[in-house]
């Protein structure tokens, strides 16, 4: 076999793994919580839902799969490859170890447009959830750019930048709360902020799922301008990148991945920032291996962390932002360690 044939085989065979280890985490998801049901009731309350297989089953432990934890366990790993590919692209983007949608202010902005819409009636009824979140992201994102311009465009310029945006969006989203929210919906709201997937049902996963495959899908189609861009943008030019164009579509596909998981889940931190060091520790730099690598990575994590939020502590569901940062500020040290990331990202 040559090697032009044994590369596309060995890029199915990888294809294939990776979708069986993600189905794998899905059942488990399912079938591990407070209450324990079996791996074979998950497989046949799946199989009655999805192919009519008839299986008796005890109907509480069907809703219980079906309609809570498979539906929680999809939308988690939406969420996390989404975050992940977001995180990955920004790293090359703006050639910084510690770009990602938290730490930029895109996070915070999606929080403060979707608690303007669903507080403040912004819009008039017209936008959505979503919506709202998308519009926060783009202007958190359009501020820090244009703070960033300013203060001299550099790597330390952009995440000082960041910083400052998120905490202006996290300030404004605490005095919508404050002033405008009623009791029950403050303690709803500041619960969501941290991260709650507790009410995710099978419309936030049709939501979800799309979005995390089209913006992977759109980042890998520009993989390759993604690898120009780790030399700079003017090496990129050089190699006909448009490099306008190109980043305008980039930018827009993370702040929209990014806009509608927080608009679902709340904002969650580290899975951009953690995930990406993780993969290229696996795959390399190389974005045609490294986005795949990162979503499959970023929801295997989601997955994990959200089964820990739930059993955990028992009889109490932990917010998946505040796990998340658990596991992941030690697993950061640790990479950091392992291999020191250096002014570019990836740590070249």
């Amino acid at each position: 076999m040559s090697r032009a044939t044994a590369h596309p085989a060995r890029a199915a065979g990888f294809a294939i793994g990776a979708l069986a280890l993600l189905l794998a985490a899905l059942v488990f998801g399912a079938a591990v919580g407070e209450t324990r049901i079996p791996f074979d009731t998950v497989a046949a309350t799946i199989a009655n839902r999805i192919w009519g297989g008839g299986y008796a089953l005890d109907p509480i432990d069907e809703g219980i799969v079906w309609n809570y934890r498979l539906s929680r366990a999809v939308v988690a790993a939406a969420c996390g490859a989404a975050l992940a590919v977001s995180g990955s692209v920004l790293q090359s983007l703006l050639r910084n170890p510690l770009a990602d949608p938290y730490l930029l202010g895109i996070s915070a902005g999606a929080s403060s447009g979707a608690v303007a819409v669903a507080i403040l009636g912004l819009g008039g009824g017209l936008l959505s959830l979503p919506l709202g979140a998308l519009a926060g992201a783009l202007l958190a994102f359009a501020l820090v750019s244009g703070l960033a311009v300013l203060a001299g465009r550099g790597p330390a310029a952009i995440i000082l930048a960041g910083i400052a945006g998120s905490q202006l969006f996290n300030a404004l989203t605490s005095l919508i709360v404050t002033k405008s929210a009623t009791a029950d919906q403050a303690r709803g709201i500041m619960f969501w902020l941290l991260g709650n997937l507790s009410g995710v049902r099978w419309p936030d996963a049709a939501l979800a799922v799309p979005v995390a495959l089209a913006g992977l899908a759109v980042c890998l189609l520009h993989a390759r301008a993604l690898d120009a861009f780790a030399f700079g943008t003017a090496s990129a030019a050089t190699l006909g990148i448009p490099v306008r164009r190109v980043r305008a579509v980039l930018i827009g596909a993370t702040a929209l991945m990014t806009a509608v998981m927080v608009s679902i889940v709340g904002s969650v931190g580290f899975v951009g920032l953690v995930i990406p060091h993780a993969a290229r520790l696996v795959v390399g730099v190389r974005h045609g291996a490294l986005l795949p690598a990162s979503a499959l990575i970023g929801a295997l994590f989601m997955i994990a962390a959200d089964v820990l939020s739930r059993t955990a502590i028992p009889g109490q569901v932990l917010p998946i932002g505040v796990m998340t940062a658990l596991v992941g500020a030690p697993a950061f040290a640790l990479i950091l360690i392992h291999r020191p990331v250096a002014n570019g990202a990836g740590g070249r």
